[in-house]
């Protein structure tokens, strides 16, 4: 096979390979646990109340304030439409250990794929986000030192589609095919 030929089938599976893309959050439900607690989230729905079920809330569709608060007032959630998330320190927070566990049961267009923190305002450490299934994650803020009201944003994406086991195998059953069937041009014999 010539090499141009090589690098055209190249080109074509480099511009065919998928990516994961945000997940689109609108009309989603979210149910929310702080430090391991149900109580320990409050959520729009029910105007930031103490109440059975205050934990569970739709995303805000103005998009003009957080979704949750903590039942201790240290942060507010806010899920945006396009897929990001952020967590806003509400004043100075001390030293600890803080775990928010968030799950959209099976509401959501796709599985969830990835969190990606994008940008911090006023913090500094590493949040960890850790997937539990398709529709659940976790995220431990305890190494994050944040400054009052700071900011850490994350993106929610989509699980990447996995190509199919055969793709691969039929574009090298092609180029072995077009390999085999070139022709090749007689030899002369040297000399007379």
């Amino acid at each position: 096979m010539k090499p141009q030929h090589l690098a055209g089938v190249l080109a074509l599976c480099a511009a065919t390979a998928t990516h994961a893309a945000p997940i689109a959050l609108r009309d989603a439900v979210i149910t929310a646990t702080y430090n391991g607690s149900a109580a320990g989230m409050l959520g729009l729905d029910h105007d930031f109340a103490a109440v059975p079920g205050s934990n569970t809330t739709r995303l805000d569709p103005s998009d003009s304030g957080v979704e949750f608060l903590t039942a201790d007032y240290l942060f507010g959630i806010d899920f945006a439409p396009s897929g990001a998330m952020t967590v806003i320190a509400n004043g100075a927070i001390p030293a600890g250990a803080y775990t928010m566990r968030f799950d959209f049961g099976g509401r959501l267009a796709a599985a969830i794929g990835a969190i990606t923190f994008t940008s911090a305002a006023g913090a500094s450490g590493i949040p960890v986000a850790t997937l539990l299934d398709d529709d659940s994650f976790a995220l431990e803020l305890g190494d994050v030192a944040w400054s009052e009201f700071g900011s850490v944003t994350a993106e929610i994406s989509a699980a990447a589609p996995v190509p199919e086991p055969a793709t691969p195998a039929l574009l090298l059953a092609g180029l072995a095919a077009l390999a085999a069937t070139r022709t090749r041009k007689p030899r002369r014999a040297k000399g007379g």
